[in-house]
């Protein structure tokens, strides 16, 4: 997977614990090889104009991850470069952890953890 991102944190979308690579790279750094051939991009909202800037090709499977709650113009910026999602940073990451599986053919999923029995309460 491929997260752009321009910001210093070490998990700028929260995403982090996760069973699936990720590979963050700042807006100028990531090749358009890595975009194109990703199977799924994690666009940073804070890198929007950034990215906008590299006139990538609109793709299937690109989430803006939106850091600012607060933001109504979001939709239509992830409807100019073809988004197919915006979540909130923080929120959906359900959603979005089992978008990552989806991309890569589940992979990196845990079997294990989803086929057991489920503990019984008081043991």
């Amino acid at each position: 997977m491929l997260v752009i991102s321009d910001s210093p944190d070490d998990d700028p979308l929260g995403l982090l614990p996760c069973a699936v690579p990720l590979r963050t790279l700042p807006s100028p750094l990531f090749s358009a090889g890595e975009y194109r051939l990703a199977p799924l991009v994690i666009l940073d909202d804070r890198s929007y104009s950034a990215f906008t800037l590299r006139y990538m090709p609109h793709r299937p499977g690109l989430i803006l991850a939106l850091a600012d709650p607060g933001d109504d113009t979001v939709h239509s910026r992830a409807a100019a470069i073809g988004a197919e999602a915006v979540l909130r940073t923080g929120q959906g990451l359900a959603w979005l952890h089992l978008r990552l599986h989806e991309a890569t053919g589940c992979h990196y999923v845990r079997w294990e953890d989803l086929l057991t029995d489920p503990p019984t309460p008081g043991t």
